[in-house]
């Protein structure tokens, strides 16, 4: 917070202007107020060389844990494709278990956009994004919606996870150790500044 009014000073100092008006924001779990499966997933890309994971969860809209799934993809690898990955696999296994109706967020700003797009036919990914385009149209409500970080946190948690392991898809009956904390604070709405 400190360096934040030192910036704002710092500006305000040297651009003749008033001082900026900085304003918190604050971020929850995105239950969309639907009576609804919810699926959050999430890509990471650590180390060096990079080793990429992607994971996801089904709750009820509550909050409640349905499954969880992570893993990690062999080869060379992006954020990108880590964060189309853990889209397909989140839709994938929410279609194999019967739901109907599920709304889908990642914090990857930019895969929201390329599949709400007309998709490249000579993009890299185009394959992968086509299947999920293709799993989004089949016969049930499904979307795909964009939140911030600080709102998916239980992903990242699964996606990290899974990005220094060597398997490459792994069903989570119950939640990891480590996650309960997590799952806790999105059920009670708790929210976490947005940095």
């Amino acid at each position: 917070m400190e360096a934040r009014n030192l910036s704002t000073t710092l500006i305000s100092c040297f651009s003749g202007s008033p001082t900026p008006t900085i304003v918190d924001k604050w971020v929850r779990w995105n239950s969309s107020n639907q009576s609804c499966i919810i699926l959050n997933v999430d890509g990471s890309c650590l180390g060096n060389p990079i080793r990429a994971g992607f994971g996801g969860l089904l709750r009820h809209q509550t909050g409640h844990w349905i499954t969880g799934f992570s893993g990690y993809i062999a080869g060379t690898s992006d954020i990108l494709l880590a964060e189309l990955h853990a889209i397909h696999r989140g839709l994938l296994l929410a279609k194999e278990m019967n739901f109907q109706e599920v709304f889908c967020y990642t914090d990857s700003l930019h895969c929201v956009q390329i599949l709400k797009e007309l998709t490249p036919k000579f993009h890299k990914y185009a394959t992968l994004i086509q299947d999920i385009k293709d799993l989004l149209n089949l016969d049930w409500q499904a979307s795909i919606d964009h939140t911030l970080r600080e709102g998916n946190n239980c992903a990242d948690f699964l996606a990290k996870t899974d990005a220094s392991s060597t398997s490459e898809l792994v069903v989570h009956i119950s939640p990891p150790t480590g996650l309960f904390d997590l799952l806790d604070s999105d059920s009670a709405g708790t929210r976490f500044r947005r940095l």
